[in-house]
């Protein structure tokens, strides 16, 4: 009736206001989380996921292995529920609980993209490899000096203290090693190699004047942190670590954000979109739907840091459109979605060793050895642009006992056998506009959202570098007279490696980029994006050490400019 009072829940939007809200609990995520709490923010962590409380939520972290039903196999049903978590070598049934329902959550794939994913508070902090390489200016510098991508707006320089404030803070081990295309950090003491790995090193090194053999540098700590035990070399760290000896969300940047007083995480919340305010132009908060109740709320901040990884945050970008942004958030460049990378990997090398016998090694290193990138530093190639690492194991097996019963078998079953020594790659995907992220709003999810599409491959500059790789490979084993030289693979699918980057990648100029220099949308100041989506390029080194320190540096800048009021 005409005089009657409308009743305005004012209220409940109080309730649900924050100063920052943080999509994703991953490594960025949590790092995001612990920055802005320190900085007297009030901050909402939206995880999709889950809740798993460090140490109590890690059921199999001290199980043996006869303890399994399956013996650490995956069993019909999990290969059928998490068929596409079940292509990647990682997911095994002592760690399954940590992956997403692929049946439950689907996606298209226009060309093969093998899309890897955590499910609960944490993410993939609680499943990656832990290696922790620095970029150097080769690498921000390669676009520009090739003509592929854009420019990055940064250098090494702007991102060498974050390098050291993350390093110090994670616990990074590793070598001083004065390589210039891999610049060196804070480093705990390093793992030692074994025997056969240091005398593979002397060989290499003697032979190839432009290739080095050092121990991994890895998020593994040698020597204890407060409230973090050293690393007790089990390599069980997949299962979730009990020790905190390795980073992740749980055992060290979640427990430095609840610390203050400041943060609040919510799980069983996924994000449909940003919420863009027209007149005053910018973002104003998220739209979740929770997935207990099948609901949805709104949530509201005066900045939003999107870290949902690479092909989720593309769906929350593309689905909050606006009649500024019919295409997405921020997406006037029309660059949202584009430019999806990953490393390529898959093949294997792998050679038999005379002699040591009378040596052997203890513990199971969480690291390899590593030959940094050598090809492409000074001269070019003919063949193809960029590089790519090795990594290196050396190892004992047991002895052959085919023929063997009763009690030879058992005394047989005591004694190492020979020496092997092994090998892998991964090496630079370039950035391609049509490698993308869409969506096709014809057909939805089970959570009745719209669903997204992947249309990725390797082009031939990827497949010229994994020719090279075989050859190079091979040769080097060669060249250290090791016998039984084999190669074995064959080039992966784009996702396989787990580090899919780009979609919002940085850059000067608002016409062909998504972000600033420091994380921000270009068009959407009070946004800010730091996961893999942000990458320009990809070098051939595990991303995930470059996103923290970007990260670290983003909030630094979002909240000096909040309190400027320029956000």
């Amino acid at each position: 009736m005409p005089g009657d009072t409308l009743n305005i829940n004012t209220k409940s939007k109080k309730q649900n206001t924050y100063d920052a809200i943080i999509v994703g609990s991953g490594i960025t995520g949590g790092w995001a989380a612990k920055e802005l709490c320190e900085k007297g923010l009030k901050v909402l962590l939206l995880e999709r996921g889950r809740n798993v409380e460090h140490i109590k939520d890690y059921p199999t972290a001290t199980k043996a292995p006869w303890e399994f039903e399956h013996h650490l196999s995956l069993s019909k049903a999990d290969k059928e529920d998490k068929y596409v978590q079940a292509r990647h070598w990682s997911f095994k049934e002592d760690n399954k609980h940590f992956y997403i329902s692929d049946k439950e959550n689907p996606y298209d794939e226009t060309k093969r993209f093998d899309w890897v994913r955590g499910n609960t508070v944490g993410g993939r902090s609680l499943l990656w490899s832990r290696a922790c390489y620095r970029w150097s200016d080769l690498d921000f510098e390669a676009n520009i000096k090739d003509g592929h991508g854009v420019d990055w707006p940064i250098r090494y320089k702007d991102l060498a203290p974050w390098y050291d404030y993350v390093e110090r803070f994670i616990g990074v081990s590793g070598s001083v090693e004065k390589i210039p295309q891999l610049p060196d950090g804070i480093f705990q003491p390093p793992f030692e190699m074994n025997c056969v790995e240091k005398s593979f090193k002397q060989k290499i090194e003697s032979v190839y004047k432009d290739r080095k053999v050092i121990i991994g540098r890895t998020a593994n700590l040698t020597k204890p942190l407060p409230g973090r035990n050293h690393c007790q070399a089990r390599d069980l760290c997949h299962r979730g670590c009990p020790f905190s000896a390795y980073f992740s969300t749980q055992s060290s940047t979640l427990p430095a954000a609840y610390a203050t007083g400041n943060l609040t995480v919510r799980p069983y919340s996924l994000v449909n979109k940003v919420l863009y305010d027209e007149q005053k132009q910018k973002a104003t908060g998220v739209e979740i739907l929770d997935t207990e109740t099948k609901q949805t709320e709104e949530f509201y901040a005066n900045i939003i840091f999107l870290n949902a990884a690479t092909v989720a945050t593309a769906f929350i970008l593309l689905n909050s459109t606006s009649n500024r942004f019919p295409n997405g958030l921020g997406n006037g460049s029309d660059q949202v979605g584009r430019n999806l990378m990953d490393h390529h990997k898959g093949l294997s090398f792998s050679a038999t060793i005379d002699g040591f016998e009378d040596r052997y090694y203890y513990g199971r290193r969480p690291t390899p050895a590593y030959i940094p990138r050598f090809t492409n530093i000074t001269d070019q190639s003919p063949d193809f642009l960029r590089g790519y690492h090795f990594g290196v194991s050396a190892s004992r097996g047991r002895q052959q006992h085919d023929a063997m019963l009763g009690a030879d078998l058992k005394e047989a079953l005591t004694e190492p056998g020979s020496w092997g020594i092994s090998m892998y790659a991964f090496g630079e995907t370039l950035p391609y506009a049509e490698n993308r992220v869409t969506l096709n709003h014809d057909k939805k999810d089970p959570w009745g959202r719209p669903t997204i599409t992947v249309d990725c491959e390797f082009k031939d500059n990827e497949k010229a570098m994994h020719k090279d790789i075989a050859a190079t490979g091979k040769e080097m084993l060669e060249a250290t007279g090791y016998k039984d030289v084999q190669v074995n693979g064959s080039i992966s699918f784009p996702g396989n490696a787990n580090h899919e980057m780009g979609i919002a990648r940085m850059g000067r100029d608002p016409k062909t980029s998504v972000l600033n220099a420091f994380n921000q949308m270009h068009e959407v100041p009070n946004v800010f994006i730091t996961d893999g989506s942000c990458m320009t390029s990809g070098n051939c080194v595990n991303p995930s050490l470059t996103y923290m320190a970007l990260t670290t540096r983003a909030c630094e800048y979002a909240v000096k400019e909040m309190k400027k009021g320029n956000v």
